[in-house]
């Protein structure tokens, strides 16, 4: 029997753009491109979640749906793919049930295929509401395994969370290697261990970022892998995923290649041409840090996004000496969090507490967010959290420890959300309720953009009444004044945190 071909998913307008781009490829970018991409026989087109729906209101004046139907529209053969982060949909906190099973419902009935959801923490539970309400549009739900590791992720623990992902009715399985660090041969183990025990299809994803990427494929491909992600140059490689016309030459000869693509090889360069105009309309958002193989991930163990922000951070903090000291720290916060993988947004949480230890002394200036996932706020960590950190957390939030699901705790937020809506004389649909949950504040933005037409870059000033700021994410420069670029903070309103991402702009 002839070998089965590999199927090409392709992440172009969605992690392509998010991973080398910062999320800034607007929608009237891809429209050119999409029946281009339509007629390619990707298994998959990768077009929302992620931070494509954050970016996309904050930045570019886009409501999200509007996005989702226009390319929908213009790519009506492929199915399409989205990134959701299980409870917290595509935010960093958890949302209630109510507001999860909306969210996808409405992301179905605008056109969405394939529901690719994870956990932060492959804590399985928090992926359980938006899996049935998947189900229950009659969508495909994909549950997914984040590849990191440490002394308690071995492969018989990413196999047994397979099995445990096929049990939960999912359709797929998606091994996700947000950093690029998974060694063929670890791939080729995982992939095999998971295609003799599963019956349901095994898909893998991977990053540039560490050198890797094509390797890992070519490996998993071997093993029996279902399918893989990779995007279009300039929109791949680096801290993207691999290239598609690099991987079909990767597998040139190979039993599995899909022939398929040489009879569009004119369709492939069209693409490439194309956003290569696009990537040059970006280049304020681009970084040739990000295009290049960084083999200090594997070091650090970090996405590469990550790696190159916190390079430019410690520069400004005056701790650029203190670089190997920071990510020295990494493991060791991890080690005391319970392992847990890195991966948005705890890998955002555990380099800020890395920096934070080095530059304050350890656990002196210990953030919310790393707090919340020593009281299991953020869910069922890999391994155990250290006992003497988690006693700190309690002692400083006041709050207990918790072992079940954190959404467990949280009230229906539906009709309130309605209500919130109403007052503001914003339409009050499910997709304007879900929107308003994760986005609030940008939401009004983009209604109050409508009024006033600003540009798509114009410079936000956030007001959120009188906050108090607590445990800076990033420690504020001399006279208190934040320093320019890209920089994190915890934003504390009336006892709630929320992380805030700020960039300079002009």
């Amino acid at each position: 029997m002839a070998a089965k071909p590999v199927i090409f998913n392709n992440t172009v307008l969605r992690d392509g753009h998010q991973s080398l781009a910062a999320t800034r490829m607007a929608t009237a970018q891809m429209l050119p491109a999409l029946p281009i991409l339509d007629d390619l026989g990707f298994g998959a087109l990768e077009t929302w979640g992620g931070a494509t729906i954050d970016s996309g209101l904050r930045f570019l004046n886009e409501f999200p749906f509007d996005r989702l139907d226009a390319i929908k529209k213009g790519t009506p053969k492929t199915p399409h793919m989205m990134l959701l982060r299980g409870q917290n949909i595509v935010q960093y906190a958890n949302f209630p049930d109510d507001v999860v099973e909306a969210f996808v419902a409405m992301s179905a009935k605008h056109g969405m295929d394939i529901f690719r959801i994870f956990d932060a923490c492959n804590d399985l539970r928090n992926i359980e509401t938006a899996v049935r309400a998947t189900k229950k549009a009659g969508r495909h739900a994909q549950g997914v395994i984040c590849y990191t590791s440490s002394p308690v992720h071995t492969t018989a623990k990413f196999i047994s969370d397979g099995l445990e992902i096929e049990r939960l009715g999912c359709d797929s399985i998606c091994v996700k290697d947000m950093a690029g660090l998974i060694p063929p041969y670890v791939a080729y183990e995982i992939i095999s261990g998971l295609k003799k025990r599963v019956k349901i299809p095994v898909v893998l994803h991977t990053h540039e970022t560490s050198g890797l990427g094509g390797a890992c494929y070519y490996a998993a491909i071997e093993a029996g892998v279902d399918a893989v992600d990779t995007s279009i140059t300039p929109f791949a490689n680096g801290t993207g995923q691999p290239d598609t016309v690099r991987m079909l030459a990767l597998l040139e000869h190979h039993p599995r290649r899909p022939a398929h693509f040489d009879a569009k090889r004119k369709e492939l360069m069209a693409l490439r041409e194309h956003f290569e105009k696009v990537y040059a309309e970006l280049t304020r958002f681009t970084s040739a840090v990000n295009e290049r193989v960084d083999s200090d991930a594997l070091t650090y163990q970090v996405p590469g996004g990550m790696l190159s922000n916190f390079r430019t951070q410690l520069k400004e903090q005056k701790m650029e000496d203190r670089f190997d000291e920071v990510f020295a720290e990494i493991p060791v916060v991890r080690e005391a969090l319970g392992w847990i993988p890195l991966v948005t947004p705890t890998s955002q949480i555990v380099g800020v507490q890395a920096m934070l230890n080095v530059k304050f002394g350890r656990w002196k200036n210990f953030t919310p967010q790393a707090m919340q996932i020593a009281l299991g706020y953020y869910g069922r960590t890999p391994g155990p959290v250290d006992p003497e950190v988690r006693k700190l957390a309690a002692e400083n939030t006041k709050q207990e420890p918790i072992d079940c699901r954190p959404a467990d705790l949280l009230k229906a937020r539906m009709p309130q959300l309605r209500e919130e809506l109403r007052a503001r004389g914003y339409p009050t649909d499910d997709e304007h309720c879900v929107i308003h949950a994760m986005f609030p504040q940008e939401l009004d933005k983009y209604y109050a953009a409508k009024k006033t037409p600003v540009a798509a870059d114009a410079p936000v000033v956030v007001s959120a009444g009188t906050p108090a700021v607590s445990a800076p994410a990033t420690a504020p420069a001399a006279g208190g004044v934040a320093a320019k670029v890209a920089r994190d903070f915890v934003l504390t309103v009336e006892g709630r945190s929320f992380p805030v991402h700020v960039e300079e702009v002009g």
